[in-house]
């Protein structure tokens, strides 16, 4: 079974080459990195609540995430400067593409009423960014061991200059977009 790296190399790269007329394979688009973010709101409450979220991370891309800290204080939010917030991992080179391969072919299939992704969540650049409600979508997460059901938000950062490319990149890469 070949890996998603090697499927770009050999299936991806072409095909994007011959779509978009490039001269050089240094003008394809690739994926660069992939960003997995876990914000969190009661971390003042439940100061535990950030440890699982790391461990949840770690489980699920196979790095340690760090701690994101709040920039302002917000009264409303009872939110002070400093504050741990989240937590994110950015993965690149294999991990990425392992995980890249393990959300398409794996994680999403699982999720309730799955249709597809939308196609509108492009930002502009070349970007595209997608929430997930549960963490349960996972193999390595067991039911059991959460203490409840958390979401995150996956951004896959592209050299893609349009929105157009990059959605072709993730297209060919096996991303599953509705119809």
């Amino acid at each position: 079974m070949e890996t998603l790296r090697e499927q770009y190399e050999k299936e991806v790269v072409p095909a994007l080459m011959k779509k978009f007329q490039y001269k050089s394979v240094m003008q394809v688009p690739k994926l660069e990195k992939i960003v997995i973010n876990i914000g969190l709101g009661d971390t003042k409450d439940n100061p535990k609540s950030l440890e699982n979220a790391i461990n949840d991370l770690t489980l699920i891309t196979g790095q340690k995430p760090i701690v994101t800290k709040a920039k302002k204080s917000i009264a409303a939010f009872k939110l002070r400067e400093g504050a741990n917030v989240g937590c994110k991992v950015t993965l690149r080179q294999g991990k990425m593409y392992d995980f890249a391969y393990k959300l398409f072919n794996v994680a999403l299939p699982r999720v309730r009423d799955f249709r597809g992704l939308s196609k509108n969540s492009f930002d502009g650049k070349g970007n595209y960014s997608l929430g997930i409600k549960e963490q349960l979508i996972f193999p390595e997460i067991e039911y059991d061991k959460i203490d409840k059901t958390r979401g995150m938000d996956i951004i896959f950062v592209t050299t893609a200059a349009s929105d157009e490319e990059a959605r072709e990149l993730l297209n060919l890469l096996g991303m599953p977009f509705k119809n």
